[in-house]
């Protein structure tokens, strides 16, 4: 995802949206990379998964007050509905979203 078609992709999408904020010289980033691959794959057709890369789109990152990275937000009909900042196991991660769409 890039500056070009966040909104489209994201904020008008039918579909909740996470959207992981990362930069390619983050180790904690690479180290979620698998966990939200693993999601993007196995929760297909329930969410969309994005990334953008911080470096990339900065005013993306301005936007939702990214301030660290990796963050982790959660959109659901064009809002945020949680965050995660920081390294967190695919588990949490799960668990989060799980909540955060009201499956929990």
């Amino acid at each position: 995802m890039n500056e070009a078609n966040f909104d489209v992709e994201v904020l008008h999408s039918h579909l909740p949206v996470l959207v992981d904020f990362w930069a390619t010289w983050c180790m904690p980033c690479r180290m979620m990379a698998p966990a939200v691959a693993d999601i993007a794959r196995e929760w297909a057709g329930r969410i969309k998964v994005g990334k953008v890369n911080t470096d990339d789109a900065p005013s993306l990152a301005m936007r939702y007050g990214v301030h660290a990275i990796p963050t982790i937000i959660i959109f659901r009909d064009g809002q945020e509905i949680e965050r995660v900042v920081g390294y967190v196991p695919k588990k949490a991660l799960e668990e989060r979203l799980r909540k955060a769409l009201g499956e929990a």
